[in-house]
């Protein structure tokens, strides 16, 4: 029961830290926070939800803030598809949409 309520604490914290991450203007910051929010996942072993997972780079592991350290464009092929570039390291990636 104790390692459960520890968890869903871990959880609220983790979405906290990233909700200020993605509204802060200071970069430097903003990057503290995200990184503080993958140490509680890894502390508590837990698994983050697509829609955070996907702020983090996956070659650096650095966070990926849409505008302001990552590039996205839009495809323009038959599959429709998004290219994010991070700015830290140009490693770029392709989301397919479905």
């Amino acid at each position: 029961m104790k390692k459960q309520s520890a968890k869903i604490l871990a959880y609220e914290r983790i979405e906290i830290l990233i909700k200020n991450s993605l509204s802060e203007e200071d970069a430097s910051i903003s990057e503290l926070q995200a990184q503080l929010a993958k140490k509680i996942s890894q502390k508590f072993r837990l698994k983050l939800p697509y829609n955070i997972r996907q702020l983090y780079c996956k070659k650096c592991k650095k966070a990926v803030i849409p505008g302001r350290t990552s590039r996205i464009r839009v495809g323009r092929s038959k599959t429709k598809s998004i290219k994010i570039t991070c700015l830290k390291c140009n490693h770029t990636y392709h989301k397919i949409l479905s």
